[in-house]
């Protein structure tokens, strides 16, 4: 079997399909989460400490000097990324949570009793006539 035939079995199988799907749409997602972070929580958040804009925020370990651009440690931008990934995890344990709930309702829900087979109706006929 060449290479290029096992590559394009392998490449086809659902799993990889499904796996690239999530991970666009994760991707997305990000993106979307990123944005309601950077441009809907933060800056309420700012207001409410004095009007600080996390992304400016920053140690400066050696300033500009000419051409040269200052060196920086930009902890700001951390606290971002941080809370993003909080939103995100939060987001996922919520829908992770949702779904498990439905699928236990799916499970604690009685199954319908299944229709006697045609022998078991015919020993409760014979129990029937036993019993007269």
């Amino acid at each position: 079997m060449s290479i290029f035939k096992e590559f394009k079995e392998f490449a086809m199988r659902g799993n990889v399909v499904d796996l690239a799907v999530g991970v666009i749409i994760g991707a997305a997602f990000g993106k979307i989460v990123t944005s309601a972070v950077n441009d809907i929580l933060m800056p309420p958040i700012g207001v409410l400490l004095g009007g600080v804009k996390f992304t400016d925020l920053a140690f400066t370990i050696k300033a500009a000097a000419g051409e040269n651009p200052a060196v920086t440690i930009n902890y700001g931008n951390f606290i971002q990324v941080v809370i993003d990934f909080l939103v995100v995890a939060l987001i996922i344990f919520m829908l992770i949570k949702t779904i498990n709930s439905v699928q236990r309702k799916k499970e604690e829900a009685p199954a319908p009793n299944p229709e006697p087979t045609d022998e078991i109706k015919l020993l409760g006929e014979i129990r029937d006539l036993l019993k007269k």
